[in-house]
């Protein structure tokens, strides 16, 4: 009885442990694409930034 106590505990904190990492890992894949599309409007907007720049730089 004892021991089946203990494969109960272990399972049900290995389920506990299990499902906060999914959770952790969902929140990380959201901030990795939040960030990614950060990035990706920044060199787009230093792009264009740049372009004028050298676009008046000329004139």
């Amino acid at each position: 009885m004892r021991a089946m106590l203990w494969v109960v505990g272990v399972v049900a904190g290995a389920l506990i442990l299990l499902g906060l990492l999914l959770e952790a890992v969902r929140w990380l894949v959201i901030i990795g694409v939040i960030a990614l599309i950060a990035v990706i409007v920044f060199a787009f907007v230093r792009g264009r930034q740049t372009a004028q720049h050298r676009h008046s730089a000329r004139r």
